[in-house]
């Protein structure tokens, strides 16, 4: 897709990921409805792309709460006119095992779950009827892979990634494009938190790979809408591993509990 001219909307664009994607998808030409939860930085968001010769407007938005969702696609259709491409992007690390309160693994799928669920209920109808559309969600490589230490966190997105499949097999032949970005470790607020709120095992975790800047993250994700490539991989090297694991998941598992031990090793 060319974003030049686009109307796009991006969820969880106050800070990090999302905050980025907002700026790049801009640069491109995009028009850009910035959506946080706090108010304050998605409005910071769109001053900053219009300060920059951009065109940008912010809305609130609890995405667990699909009158929000909807509301936030309204407001662009009205000031742009049809959203060509939303970016539900907004999620959250929740972390325990199954011994984790329902309340957490409930947050956990309706975060990163049931937000994409209703970002494609608001603008699936209107893309059907035009023939065309975009839907780019943010899951993680959890997603693909696991996550030692966050339960909730991996199982609900891996049912973010089912979810973007779905759409793909369901409505690709519709004219509806669908991208799922599935990054490891990002310099972001979330992970910080996560470090800081004192989880050994996210810090250790985040040393796996490079971590990446928000916006060299949004440079990839920028290059997989123009390529329109399902899989979006900031980190390339998580299709290896993801090859790995499918051609035979119980070595996979196996190497994962030793890996896992070696981590709780060296934070014991």
């Amino acid at each position: 897709m060319n974003l030049k001219g686009k109307v796009t909307v991006v969820t969880g664009a106050g800070n990090g990921i999302g905050a980025a994607i907002a700026r790049k998808f801009a640069a491109e030409g995009a028009r850009v409805l910035v959506s946080d939860l706090d108010v304050a930085a998605a409005e910071r968001v769109a001053g900053e792309i219009t300060a920059n010769g951009g065109t940008a407007v912010s809305k609130q938005a609890d995405v667990t709460r699909e009158v929000d969702v909807q509301d936030v696609v309204a407001q662009a259709v009205s000031e742009w006119g049809p959203v060509d491409l939303i970016c539900s992007n907004a999620g959250a690390i929740v972390e325990g095992g199954v011994d984790a309160p329902d309340d957490r693994w409930t947050f956990a799928f309706n975060v990163n779950v049931m937000a994409h669920v209703y970002a494609a209920r608001a603008v699936l109808p209107s893309m059907l009827e035009r023939g065309e559309g975009y839907i780019l969600s943010t899951a993680s490589a959890a997603g693909l892979l696991t996550s030692p230490g966050a339960a909730p966190y991996a199982v609900s997105k891996h049912g973010a990634v089912a979810l973007a499949e779905w759409l793909s097999v369901m409505h690709g032949s519709d004219g509806i494009k669908v991208s799922v970005i599935c990054p490891q470790a990002v310099d972001t607020n979330m992970l910080k938190g996560s470090i800081e709120g004192g989880n050994k095992a996210s810090e250790e975790f985040s040393k796996v790979g490079k971590l990446l800047t928000a916006d060299e993250t949004a440079d990839v994700v920028v290059q997989g809408v123009h390529d329109e490539t399902f899989l979006i991989l900031p980190h390339p090297e998580v299709l290896g591993m993801v090859q790995k694991k499918f051609a035979d998941e119980d070595r996979w598992l196996k190497g994962m509990q030793k890996f896992l031990a070696s981590v709780v090793a060296r934070i014991a």
